[in-house]
């Protein structure tokens, strides 16, 4: 059994953050204050591990941008503090999600008797379908 990893750790200092405005109703304050955040997260240039930054940069998400860069988009929260808190948070979950390998699948061979099952049921189906044909003298 392999030893478990230790938690892979996103490092703040290599999150850039802007501050943009949110979407949607708010009335007034949506239009005044930039409460939004866009978390832009470099792949190939951050300190994670290479197996975890290959996972992540062969994920198939419209986040991630031809040149590694993962952007989030955090706007549930009326305060910018809170946006970016939610952000790591999301990008964290992200990494945890690919920090672990996936287990290798190994090619079994069907038993003798589920082969056996198989074609049992194969040939009963065949001998149901027979019957349906018209009827001969």
């Amino acid at each position: 059994m392999p030893t478990p990893r230790p938690p892979v750790l996103v490092d703040p200092l290599e999150v850039e953050f802007s501050a943009i405005r949110a979407q949607g109703a708010g009335g007034q304050n949506v239009n005044k204050v930039s409460s939004a955040v866009h978390l832009r997260f470099d792949i190939p240039a951050s300190s994670l591990p290479e197996d975890v930054k290959a996972r992540l940069l062969a994920l198939r998400d419209s986040r991630i941008t031809q040149e590694g860069v993962l952007v989030l988009k955090a706007q549930k929260h009326r305060s910018q503090d809170m946006n970016r808190a939610d952000a790591l948070a999301r990008l964290q979950e992200l990494v945890d999600g690919v920090a672990v390998a996936p287990r290798v699948r190994r090619a079994t061979k069907p038993s003798y008797g589920s082969k056996q099952r198989r074609l049992a049921g194969k040939s009963q189906r065949s001998e149901i379908k027979s019957l349906r044909g018209p009827v001969k003298d």
